[in-house]
């Protein structure tokens, strides 16, 4: 168990200088790269494929009964995401200010580990409810239209050409 934590600090200690250089860019310069550093690269996807539905209803097919019941639930994902990224935020904040002495305090140190855990955890769990509620909504074909529509976008944003158009354009 000492092994594990200490591994895990090891690895927050080498990570803290990439960290704290990512801190000082624009947030759309790395957002990809710290969304998947931080472990919320499905979950991400999972919010955008509510405001994917949401924004392309007319292409999925959706009623205005469908949309009125997925536009709440969206903007509350959408909240919840907010204060989640404040939350892990805050934290990562704490563990750096522990670390911050040569001799820092281990069992403080590890505690905040398994409190982000912890963060992370509960709101994977609560954004999983969301989407259950979402594609619930959604009719068998719609749900299909949905899936292809986001690979689509997805493949879209692999390619390098139009990811820099897409960047250039976030700048303006």
């Amino acid at each position: 168990m000492k092994k594990l934590v200490f591994s895990l600090l090891l690895t927050m200690v080498c990570a803290m200088p990439a960290f704290s250089q990512m801190m000082d860019m624009p947030m759309m310069e790395h957002r990809e790269g710290h969304a998947h550093m931080m472990g919320m690269g499905i979950m991400d996807k999972m919010g955008d494929m509510a405001g994917m539905c949401i924004k392309h209803a007319d292409k999925i097919g959706l009623s205005d009964e469908q949309l009125m019941k997925m536009k709440p639930a969206h903007n509350e994902m959408k909240k919840k995401q907010v204060r989640f990224n404040a939350d892990v935020k805050i934290a990562e904040l704490e563990l750096a200010e522990i670390m911050d002495v040569k001799d820092f305090d281990l069992d403080k140190a590890s505690a905040v580990v398994k409190k982000i855990a912890e963060i992370k955890t509960a709101h994977h769990l609560e954004m999983l409810k969301a989407m259950k509620e979402i594609r619930s909504a959604l009719t068998d074909e719609q749900f299909k239209k949905m899936k292809k529509m986001m690979m689509t976008m997805m493949m879209d944003d692999k390619k390098p050409a139009k990811k820099m158009m897409k960047m250039k354009k976030m700048k303006k």
